[in-house]
């Protein structure tokens, strides 16, 4: 029998009344990364403020040279003849930022909700909670609901009645001038989400309540959502940030003449020095950690390594300190607690040695897997990334992201284990040797020349206590620099940066050497997260100056920088470690270079020099991407298919979608989804040509040529068709605004600009694209088998089915901001389509009732 109230009635009825309106039971709306106030291993972190416009889930604020924060420039303002393209984005922005505004008031309605009863059972006999725990739970939410209320009320009709007159910098400005309640909110949420655990482990009832509160959907949808407490109170930490991205986004699409300009401007700046002054108050400072004897301990360095213990390889964080290096590792701890870590072993750096190769332990016998099981679990990772952001935007896939968010976690864990094989010993002077495998000579070095230079100082040995050890490993948490371990190589999705393609780099020579010496060089750069060494030239014996000059073709997979590595080789055969894997000779000097997209992107070799220990290395460097620049050439004859306008093709077919692309497709389907490589592995060339032919002239025997014909060149006259289009599928018209879209930081806004600009396009290339998006969902759905995931697919197509036309790439340099400039790269274009494959089912009708779609958090 349930316990009863003061007033007779079962507990809980009076919060099940409150809730009776919302019948429906689906799933929230959870963020990624930050959602219920966690990481990504369930542990409690501080409400870190993103304000950055590239939503990553930490980052620190650029500096100028006094320390204060940058703000960003704003990008040019747009042209006079873009204004109506501009001001057009600008409103699918605000569109989509009010959409979350409304989601944001439904969620802080939702946690609102119980308040009233809570406080009605505070003055009786059995209070659920007391007023002071309701007071510090429910903390400055009203005021905050009353300030985003008023905005939405007074936003809503400058979108309703949109012209270019319209003027919203004021609202937003008044929003930014009212953060000081998100301040309050913020310096309180800690012991708010303290109280409302312990108030659920002391009360069933609060639990039961804090656990289910209902969301309402947007105003169109009867769908309620059911989310925790926890997950609501950190929504008014996620939205400063995403007002902060809108007003990037409102920033690029406004003319700098536009009365709107300079008060978006003040309300960026007022956002930016706000959350600045929020993250030095909650990111703590690498402060000194003293021990009872009076040292001063400062961190220098931190990071993941794998060593290999018993055998076996295991994941550590490694804490180089001023005095000592500390092994440790994250223990298991309940969700909800903070983290913590347990001390492996600990060496001073007076003790400390590095392993020379005459007096080397044998090493253990390490397994080293084949490269192709490597790669394909990167592709294995690719595609559960990609399914957890389907998953994410379905009506009920929170509860499958979870298992997906699981499985990938242990694959991104084995890959992190697995692909390092560069040992890095350390030697304890009384005997004992650690083992670590990296993946980079280049971060070997890092550690040994940080370690290095500890030891020219005067060290004393340092023996530590079993309290003091246990304070050292305690302050790790508060001291680390490396948060997150480094396996995360396709940034999600909409956060997708680097490059994609081949770099083509000359290594010309090198100058500085002291001596004669027999000289090489390596090349590494960054591939799915951490860096992996790519090329290697040629000794150049007994030389100061050595001259290369050898041109390396690097494929890049998301990589943002190179860096090269001078070595001298070693022949002395007394010297060789007993570890096959182990480098013994000597580096020389190492540097790195950022990959700027719109240098390496020139036709031109950029030349450039990398100094390294007073030694230069001058080499030259382009970048070729995967999109081979293919020039659409109309066909002469409308009598045919390819080189045909579609609309010319499905009128004369009285079809919706071209019949060469429903048949390719049905054969595909039939006897190519099991076909490893489908799509990205080349067919023959002479019979390619002879289906084209026969498309073209509609000869009889087509189904018999098909089902004869290999499946590799069906799948490459499909991907010829749409190559030679007259425009792409896409249009001409459409590219820069697809551009923009896909570069929106507000997911909301991307959201609504997306679906809007597939609603713009012509019928037949709607129905056919959409049977296109169909057929690759499909086909990813095999990747098991035929190793070909979403992001493969839309690497392959997004090239071919959106491509600017000479004159518009160069009009769409005037409305592009600065950063997105070089998205006329194959990579924008294969993020526009990956958006749409990892989008839930689009249907033409309700894409034609110009319907505003929102299937993300926002």
């Amino acid at each position: 029998m349930e316990p009863l109230s003061a007033h007779g009635l079962p507990r809980l009825s009076w919060i099940d009344t409150l809730y009776s309106k919302c019948n429906y039971n689906t799933d929230g709306y959870e963020g990624e990364g930050a959602e219920d106030g966690k990481s990504q291993d369930g542990s409690e972190t501080l409400p870190y403020i993103d304000e950055s416009p590239t939503m990553s889930p930490q980052l620190c604020v650029a500096q100028g040279p006094d320390g204060e924060p940058i703000s960003p420039t704003p990008p040019e303002g747009l042209h006079e003849g873009d204004l109506g393209k501009g001001l057009e984005m600008k409103k699918l922005v605000l569109s989509g930022f009010l959409t979350s505004e409304e989601i944001y008031i439904n969620q802080l309605e939702a946690l609102q909700l119980p308040l009233r009863p809570l406080k009605a059972t505070a003055t009786t006999s059995q209070p659920v909670l007391t007023l002071q725990q309701i007071d510090t739970i429910f903390y400055k939410i009203q005021d905050i609901l009353e300030i985003h209320k008023e905005f939405y009320d007074a936003l809503s009709p400058s979108i309703q009645q949109w012209d270019e007159k319209v003027t919203v910098g004021h609202l937003f400005k008044k929003l930014a001038s009212q953060l000081g309640v998100y301040k309050a909110f913020v310096d309180n949420y800690k012991i708010a989400l303290e109280t409302a655990e312990k108030c659920s482990q002391a009360n069933i009832q609060f639990q039961k309540i804090s656990e289910n509160l209902k969301v309402k959907g947007p105003k169109d949808s009867k769908d309620c959502s059911t989310v925790s407490m926890e997950a609501l109170l950190y929504k008014p930490i996620d939205r400063v940030t995403r007002s902060t991205l809108v007003l990037h986004d409102l920033l690029k699409h406004t003319p700098e003449d536009h009365p709107d300009f300079p008060l978006l401007q003040d309300a960026l700046r007022i956002s930016q020095n706000f959350l600045s002054s929020i993250n030095e108050e909650i990111d703590p400072r690498r402060t000194a950690v003293t021990t009872p004897k009076g040292e001063a301990r400062q961190l220098v360095k931190d990071g993941f390594l794998v060593e290999v213990s018993e055998s076996s390889r295991k994941l550590r964080h490694v804490f180089l300190f001023t005095d000592l290096l500390l092994c440790a590792k994250m223990k298991k701890t309940a969700v909800g607690r903070h983290q913590q870590y347990e001390c492996k072993w600990y060496i001073p750096l007076a003790d400390l040695t590095f392993q020379t190769p005459d007096d080397s332990d044998p090493c253990p016998n390490i397994q080293v897997l084949p490269e192709h099981e490597i790669e394909e679990m990167k592709m294995k990772i690719s595609v559960l990334k990609n399914e957890i952001q389907k998953e994410k935007k379905a009506p009920k896939g929170q509860s499958r992201v979870e298992r997906l968010r699981k499985k990938m976690n242990e694959q991104e864990s084995w890959l992190l284990l697995h692909s390092p094989t560069i040992p890095f010993r350390v030697h304890n002077k009384h005997g004992k040797t650690f083992l670590f495998l990296l993946s980079s000579d280049y971060e070997r070095s890092e550690w040994r020349e940080s370690i290095q230079k500890l030891q020219k100082k005067d060290l004393q040995v340092c023996i530590l206590t079993t309290y003091e050890l246990q304070v050292l490993t305690n302050s790790c948490v508060k001291l680390r620099t490396v948060h997150n371990i480094p396996v995360t190589g396709n940034k999600d999705d909409e956060e997708s940066s680097g490059l994609y393609g081949f770099l083509h780099v000359i290594v010309h020579s090198a100058k500085g050497f002291k001596e004669s010496a027999n000289l090489y060089c390596t090349l590494e750069v960054d591939s799915f997260g951490y860096f992996v060494s790519k090329a290697k030239t040629r000794v150049f014996r007994d030389t100061a100056e050595p001259s290369w000059n050898e041109e390396f073709e690097i494929e890049l997979e998301g990589s943002q920088y190179l860096r090269i590595l001078c070595y001298e080789k070693c022949y002395d055969k007394s010297m060789l470690n007993k570890d096959d894997n182990e480098i013994v000779d000597k580096i020389m000097g190492k540097g790195q270079v950022q990959l700027d997209p719109q240098t390496v992107q020139s036709k031109n070799w950029q030349m450039d020099v990398i100094e390294m220990n007073g030694i230069k290395v001058e080499f030259s460097m382009k970048f070729t991407s995967r999109d081979l620049s293919l020039k659409r050439t109309p066909s002469k004859k409308q009598s045919g298919v390819f080189g045909v306008k579609i609309s010319v093709v499905t009128k004369r077919e009285r079809s919706k979608v071209p019949y060469i692309v429903r048949q390719c497709i049905e054969e595909v389907e039939k006897r190519g989804i099991d076909e490893v490589g489908i799509y990205r592995i080349s067919g023959v060339a002479t019979d390619i040509q002879a289906l084209k032919l026969a498309f073209d002239t509609n000869t009889k025997d087509i189904l018999m040529m098909l089902s004869d014909m290999d499946i590799n060149a069906i799948a490459g006259t499909l991907k010829l068709y749409f190559r030679e289009l007259p425009e792409p599928l896409l249009t001409d018209r459409l590219y820069p605004a697809f551009m923009e879209g896909i570069a929106l930081s507000d997911p909301a806004a991307k959201e609504n600009c997306m679906m809007h600009l597939l609603r713009s396009l012509p019928e037949p290339n709607i129905m056919t694209f959409l049977t296109l998006l169909d057929h690759l969902k499909r086909v990813a759905e095999k990747e098991p088998v035929n190793k070909m995931s979403l992001h493969n697919l839309a690497t392959v197509f997004g090239p071919t089915l959106l491509r600017p036309s000479e004159s518009e790439s160069l009009k769409g340099q005037h409305i592009m901001s600065a950063t997105d400039i070089w998205s006329h790269d194959v990579m924008g274009q294969v993020q526009v389509l990956l958006y749409y494959l990892q989008h839930p089912p689009i249907s033409y009708a309700e894409l034609k009732r110009n319907t505003l779609y929102f299937s993300t958090d926002v």
